[in-house]
């Protein structure tokens, strides 16, 4: 694991350490669970950008989406 520095707004630091105050935890854990959580949802968003760029991804409708999961 490597460390990194950088600056935040004083408004941004006040409410990140009320939230690491109630989570009882140090602020770095706050940060390291907000960048891992924006991560893997902007994975997420690629990965659902990508497919719907994709000619040859059907598109379903409410209805095909419906009966394929409740059969």
């Amino acid at each position: 694991m490597r460390k990194i520095t950088f600056s935040l707004p004083d408004p941004y630091i006040e409410t990140l350490d009320a939230i690491a105050e109630q989570a009882q935890c140090d602020r770095a854990v706050i940060v390291r669970q907000a960048i891992e959580q924006y991560v893997e949802d902007f994975e997420d968003l690629s990965i659902s950008t990508k497919r719907l760029q994709d000619p040859s991804d059907p598109v379903l409708s409410w209805g095909e989406v419906k009966n394929n999961l409740l059969g």
